[in-house]
């Protein structure tokens, strides 16, 4: 039978579908008891394009993280990512209607002022094929006072608003809660995959400084910003590593399958990590005799494709205006990550530091999965549990697909304000 106590981090990707099991422990943290991946085939540039394979993909990841558990869940928080998401930073403003503090024509500001800025903030045009996955609120100004991150019982007369406003299709969205609901799983809350990835790979300086987070996925390379320890930005390019994966495929005529061999044993695209230049016996086709592949070859294959996908990564970040720059310069995560000579080819295009993103140690994380591919799956988790603690009770969603959890008896004697629980939802401690 099912628990409610347990919480399942359900990454799906275009190459694969991760799934993570988590349970509190003594300490209040989370800690993680069962792990489950398994090859997604129903997907495309990170959209639903089969179903039944999705679900049956879901199920197959779900299955074998509840067998090394020990446990069965239903309760799960998915991500979502590919090309039809998009980021708006908006702005809204509103006058303080709170308490009068001592009987003056000072107002506080209440909770009441800070839930109507941010329903400010969201009132943008967006077509009705869109809606907002997530408000992400930036910073707050209070009268002419900027910068401010919670506003809550400050006293003022205009209050105002910064976010930034994650939107995403709603065909794509619901299309997934299907799969997830197919697999006889409950979705609480869709969430951002680049957003878990940064609670699991980025450290609360590197968001303070500003870095580019890049998700090097399969299907899609997706992007995330942060500024002044908030998302500012996030953009995808509907490229990714099995394009390599067919580059090599196709200029060498070898399978499918041989060539992902050869991109993740053999593959590089630096040639200063590149020890020796040896020949790689490589299977025929068809019965053909096999052959011998030079790894220069493999280089001169996937260094174009990879220098293609950063430089189109260069080409949004140059595009977006930053209060400052990244000086935490830029993390890579995600399978691609992997690739001998990511860092090293990123830190050559974007000229700034680089480093791989690997999740941040977590209570009964393996070192088999402290890895970039897993970075996703971890923060779903991690986002996942603190939402639970914070007694998180999702909005009913229009479609009939989206089933929501029941509400839950709060944990805490008191409510935090929005802005409170969003920094701690993060894992920040801001305010």
């Amino acid at each position: 039978m099912a628990n409610d106590n347990f919480v399942l981090g359900l990454d799906i990707g275009t190459t694969k579908i991760c799934a993570m099991i988590g349970e509190p422990n003594e300490r209040g943290q989370v800690e993680i008891i069962g792990v489950g991946i398994c090859p997604s085939t129903g997907l495309r540039k990170g959209v639903v394009v089969n179903i039944e394979a999705t679900v049956q993909s879901i199920r197959n990841a779900v299955d074998a993280a509840e067998l090394m558990s020990g446990h069965e869940v239903r309760l799960c928080w998915p991500g979502i990512g590919g090309n039809h998401i998009e980021g708006i930073n908006s702005r809204g403003v509103v006058g303080v209607t709170g308490r009068n503090k001592d009987n003056k024509n000072l107002k506080e500001i209440a909770q009441s002022d800070i839930d109507r800025v941010i329903d400010a903030a969201k009132a943008v045009a967006i077509p009705m094929d869109r809606r907002i996955l997530q408000v992400i609120p930036q910073s707050f100004i209070v009268d002419d006072q900027k910068g401010i991150r919670d506003p809550l019982n400050m006293i003022g007369v205009r209050l105002e608003a910064e976010a930034h406003l994650i939107t995403c299709s709603v065909t794509s969205e619901q299309n997934l809660i299907k799969c997830v609901n197919g697999a006889k799983l409950v979705a609480n809350e869709v969430v951002l995959q680049t957003l878990a990835a940064g609670r699991a790979a980025l450290t609360p300086e590197e968001m303070e400084m500003g870095v580019a987070l890049i998700d090097l996925g399969g299907g899609t390379t997706d992007m995330l910003v942060y500024s002044e320890g908030v998302p500012f930005s996030n953009a995808s390019i509907p490229v990714g590593s099995t394009l390599i994966t067919s580059d090599i495929s196709k200029m060498k005529a070898v399978s499918y399958d041989i060539a992902e061999k050869l991109k993740i044993e053999d593959g590089c695209c630096w040639e200063g990590v590149m020890d020796t230049d040896a020949d790689i016996p490589v299977s025929g086709i068809g019965g053909r005799p096999p052959m011998l592949i030079p790894r220069s070859q493999i280089l001169a294959i996937i260094r174009p494709r990879m220098e293609e996908i950063f430089m189109m990564v260069k080409e949004k970040l140059d595009k977006i205006y930053y209060t400052r720059s990244l000086g935490a310069g830029v993390v890579l995560t995600g399978g691609g990550a992997l690739l001998a000579g990511a860092a090293e080819l990123a830190a050559h295009i974007f000229k700034t530091p680089v480093r791989i993103g690997l999740p941040l140690p977590v209570t009964g994380l393996a070192g088999e999965y402290r890895s970039p591919i897993f970075s996703t799956a971890v923060g779903l988790l991690l986002l996942g549990f603190e939402r639970e603690q914070q007694a998180y009770i999702p909005a009913s969603s229009e479609a009939d697909v989206h089933v929501t959890r029941p509400a839950r008896e709060k944990k805490f004697p008191s409510k935090p304000s929005f802005i409170t629980q969003f920094f701690e939802w993060l894992g920040k401690d801001f305010v």
